[in-house]
């Protein structure tokens, strides 16, 4: 087998438009054009639940990889594993790759978080080494009792970006949140915040899967509309990456009230625009945006949030769609130092870089 051959399997399509999919996709071209030779199996069922579909369709994947060849598995196909994988766990060479561990997953009820925890557990024990992408995550994963001699770390690289500058003449701050709609991200958090603030001048914009979970994003969609603020919130869905650049070009802040990230790569996107970031302290978030570029409070805390967001608004807006205000301010200052750091973010091809050096670290030839 060739050194640089991998076979890569995948929940689902790659082409979804999720940060653990963008990375994974970004990671089999930057790989791909670094000579490996990449195999991508896109599983299909129910994941992270793990329906029979998901039980069978791995294990299927897996009988009709070859002895001994190197498997990367994205750590969401795990609630698929069964003991009839155990088998093929032994006879191929599987490193795991992790965004997060399920069985962080806020919101998960007790029974399903320790069943997650046993399944995971169970497999970083049986392959031959875990990939993570960031170095919370790894930290995660050793208090959980995994071996840190079998963990690498590949954090996700940033495009180079033209920077954000912001709505247009007369426009109020425009603020930006791009996630699926699904309650780990803290939309609701979200809306209750800008409705405490609805006295300043603002506008949301929500970037992110409508589809995902529909009934909780239909919920967020029923709030704003409750709350009278629905003329100053725009739901854009998942869109094309020409409409996702205008929303950052046209954006003044960028917030995301998640209850837990592994890593936050769109924290980092905003970061590369030049934004300053409005987020949570939650999982791995204070370790991915600068402190001086960002305001970060307690993940589901709306009185925090709307007073962070608060402090980066001015109740006059001018001409310019500024103000002289200490709001704006606030709001250019985090700007500045998110710009200077835009230029020193890791690019994909350094990534790819880490994650190379971090397969062949595990399953050299």
């Amino acid at each position: 087998m060739s050194i640089s051959a991998l076979h890569f399997l995948v929940p689902g399509s790659l082409q979804q438009l999720t940060g653990g999919y963008l990375y994974d996709a970004r990671m089999v071209d930057a790989l791909f054009s670094r000579g490996w030779r990449i195999h991508v199996h896109e599983v299909s069922g129910v994941f992270p639940k793990g329906d029979f579909e998901a039980c069978r369709s791995l294990i299927e994947t897996l009988a009709n990889l070859p002895d001994n060849a190197r498997v990367l598995i994205d750590g969401l196909l795990l609630g698929g594993l069964s003991e009839q994988a155990e088998h093929h766990w032994r006879r191929l060479r599987i490193i795991v790759l992790v965004h997060h561990p399920v069985s962080e997953e806020p919101g998960l009820p007790n029974s399903e978080k320790k069943e997650f925890a046993k399944l995971e557990m169970g497999a970083y024990k049986m392959s031959i080494g875990v990939i993570v992408t960031s170095a919370f995550t790894a930290r995660v994963l050793t208090d959980a009792g995994v071996d840190r001699r079998m963990v690498r770390i590949a954090n996700p690289g940033t495009d180079s970006a033209e920077l954000a500058v912001g709505p247009g003449d007369g426009a109020p701050p425009q603020l930006l949140t791009v996630a699926a709609i699904i309650p780990r991200k803290g939309h609701d958090v979200l809306v209750q915040a800008l409705y405490k603030i609805r006295q300043l001048p603002w506008s949301w914009v929500c970037v992110g899967s409508l589809e995902r979970e529909r009934d909780f994003a239909e919920k967020i969609r029923k709030q704003v509309v409750e709350r009278g603020i629905s003329d100053r919130v725009t739901f854009i869905g998942e869109c094309d990456r020409q409409t996702l650049d205008r929303s950052y070009a046209g954006s003044s802040i960028f917030v995301l009230p998640s209850y837990y990230e592994g890593f936050g790569m769109v924290l980092t996107e905003a970061i590369s625009r030049g934004l300053p970031v409005v987020s949570t302290d939650a999982g791995a978030i204070r370790h991915t945006v600068p402190s001086k570029a960002s305001l970060l409070v307690p993940p589901g805390d709306a009185d925090a949030l709307s007073e962070a967001l608060g402090s980066l608004l001015d109740r006059e807006v001018g001409m310019s769609g500024n103000s002289r205000g200490p709001g704006a301010v606030r709001r250019r200052r985090l700007a500045a130092e998110a710009r200077r750091v835009s230029d020193l973010l890791p690019t994909w091809r350094t990534a790819a870089e880490k994650l190379e050096v971090g397969i062949l670290s595990l399953a050299p030839e």
